[in-house]
């Protein structure tokens, strides 16, 4: 039976022991069905089978991001002005100036998390006098990882802050001499204040939110994404929050292939929401593409140490133990994995006890359950966590936050925050992700950057040689490692026979860049199962079109996503910028890389080319 698509003419990394390497793969039905070399697979072709000569480009199995928040950041996708990757603050209120000039009443421009501060030239956020002037009459509200929100004047008359309003438990509405709220809030340490603010803001209708959820799927693709875990989040209740990616995926449309993890949303009532949960759906319930994946990353409230380097670390409250036993308990019991939310070794400790208590009445057996984020866990509770049969799920929190954890802790303790490499030498299931979208970006090669150079995002050593991690076992964490997090190991994240035909076409190759270039990478041919769902540069005519994003003052029309290009990056709208050659395939940066003599699309961007792209 001829394949349905030959990819050929490449460096294909397929991280299957035994045959690393490859320069051609076929597709057939969705899976691989051949990985090897050109010379055995492109005699296979047939009348239909599509043939894409890649150009000897590195190809790599599709990223997958261990977590994220892609159900609720594709709902609202279109409506934020993203900061992501901009390089000055200058640049950034350039593209709010012009956000706030096309965005109709009662409408919010929204800068929702993806940067720091530290990212800009200038070192800073904008001050409040700043983003009254920019906007006096449109509601701006600005979210700055899990520390702050800035609001103008317009958007604490829309939400209704007054001098009356009193500060919630764990956040502070900073106010002038006279109490009048200046337009900053602050976590203190709890985030519920910042997000409960967003939450105020005016909604898309559901058609607006498929076109939106559809972009932000696409956006992922560009950067070589194929698949995702959802950790869930605040205000996000199932199922109703759920039902847009539930009609994509039933019509066909999703992009990614999602996993979702349900997140508990009443406090003091979180066992009641899993054991209700657990009458609905089953774990691994659903389709390759979008199926049920267990519990967390919130279990129970009391167990949430929301990080906030800025902040002292938030001691949990005496009776979280009780409550964490109940519902692990309910979901031991219904045979459910699931993830908890911890930061700190301290809390890991705490709820460590929880699991061994449970463990030694209600065996885990294979259950597969983790923690998320564990930047400052110790040696001891990571053999706890193998001792267990657990996992640990890493962001690249510290890229974005590692200068707040150095001032606060100092650079000893930020030398192994998080200790990865101890990690994998206890034989511990490591993953990678983001976090995204708000407390860091959803940029993978900003997190595969961080895990090889150890550098933050504005350019800090954090982490010397012992701490790092080569490129082959950096992509092994978004890849095929991520696979156990799914429950969903041997089926996905390896190009090879039988696995779902899931792959990126890389715009540089990774492994031979210089470090401080992988967190420029892009996808230029992304693949799920077989089909292609972005193409650009050369590959452009491959990808299938996407329907405008709506409404039509979007942010996404002017600036797109990560600020990846140089137009991006600096504040100008990309339909203004040089469009990428069309017959070579480079891209409008390509004069910044080293000479890449292996690769002829890159190399003929670098010294300038006759379709006048420059």
């Amino acid at each position: 039976m001829p394949p349905d698509l030959i990819l050929h003419h490449g460096r294909f990394t397929t991280l299957f022991p035994g045959a690393p390497e490859a320069d051609a793969v076929a597709i057939t039905d969705g899976r691989f069905s051949a990985v090897g070399a050109a010379s055995d697979i492109l005699p296979t072709r047939g009348a239909d089978t599509r043939v894409i000569d890649v150009g000897g480009r590195r190809v790599v199995p599709g990223l997958i991001d261990s977590h994220t928040h892609v159900i609720r950041g594709g709902l609202n996708y279109n409506l934020e002005l993203r900061w992501d990757g901009v390089r000055s603050l200058a640049d950034a209120m350039r593209m709010l100036r012009k956000q706030v000039a096309i965005t109709p009443a009662p409408q919010w421009v929204r800068v929702v998390g993806g940067f720091t501060e530290l990212q800009f030239a200038e070192r800073r956020l904008p001050t409040l006098e700043e983003l009254n002037a920019a906007a006096p009459e449109t509601p701006v509200f600005i979210l700055h990882l899990y520390d702050r929100a800035l609001l103008n004047g317009a958007a604490l008359r829309a939400c209704g802050y007054t001098r009356d309003t009193p500060n919630p438990p764990g956040g502070e509405i900073q106010r002038d001499r006279h109490g009048n709220p200046t337009g900053l809030l602050l976590a203190k340490p709890n985030a519920q204040l910042l997000y409960a603010t967003l939450a105020k803001g005016p909604k898309l209708p559901a058609e607006y939110q498929e076109n939106s959820t559809r972009h932000f799927m696409r956006e992922l693709n560009r950067l070589g994404i194929t698949g995702v875990i959802d950790a869930g989040g605040g205000f996000q209740n199932y199922p109703d929050d759920y039902a847009v990616v539930q009609k994509l995926a039933d019509a066909g449309q999703l992009t990614l292939r999602i996993a979702y993890n349900l997140f508990t949303q009443n406090k003091g009532a979180e066992a009641a929401d899993f054991r209700a949960w657990a009458k609905q759906v089953r774990p691994g319930q659903g389709s390759d593409h979008f199926r049920h994946n267990g519990a967390g990353e919130m279990l129970v409230f009391s167990a949430a140490d929301f990080e906030d380097f800025r902040e002292p670390r938030p001691e949990l409250p005496a009776d979280m133990e009780g409550q964490l036993e109940e519902v692990v308990r309910v979901l031991v019991e219904n045979r459910w994995p699931w993830r908890l939310h911890a930061t700190y070794d301290e809390s890991i400790s705490r709820a460590l006890d929880v699991f061994e208590r449970v463990h030694h009445d209600m065996p885990f057996r294979g259950l597969h359950w983790f923690i998320d984020h564990a930047e400052t866990i110790s040696e001891r509770n990571i053999d706890r966590i193998a001792a267990l049969g657990g996992g640990i799920a890493v962001q690249h929190r510290m890229a974005y936050q590692g200068e707040y954890f150095v001032e606060r802790y100092g650079a000893a303790a930020a030398a192994h925050t998080p200790p990865i490499a101890r990690m994998l030498a206890a034989g511990v299931p490591v993953g990678a992700g983001t976090d995204a979208t708000r407390v860091a970006s959803y940029n993978p090669w900003v997190s595969l950057s961080w895990l090889v150079t150890g550098k933050t995002v504005a350019g800090t050593q954090l982490y010397g040689e012992d701490a790092l991690l080569d490129r082959e076992t950096a992509l092994r964490l978004w890849t095929e490692r991520n696979t156990w997090f799914s429950s969903e190991t041997g089926t996905k994240g390896q190009l090879a026979v039988g696995q779902l035909a899931d792959l990126a076409v890389l715009s540089a190759d990774y492994f031979r860049v210089p470090a401080e270039e992988i967190s420029r990478l892009e996808s230029v041919l992304t693949v799920v199962g077989g089909k292609v769902v972005h193409g650009s540069g050369g590959f452009s005519d491959f990808a299938p079109p996407l329907p405008a994003a709506m409404p039509d003052w979007s942010p996404v029309r002017s600036f797109g996503g990560y600020a990846s290009s140089p137009a991006q990056a600096h504040g100008t709208d990309p339909a203004d910028a040089p469009h990428a050659c069309g017959v070579h395939a480079h891209g409008k940066a390509a004069w910044r890389r080293p000479v890449p003599v292996a690769e002829e699309p890159t190399f003929w961007g670098l010294l300038g080319c006759s379709c006048w792209a420059f």
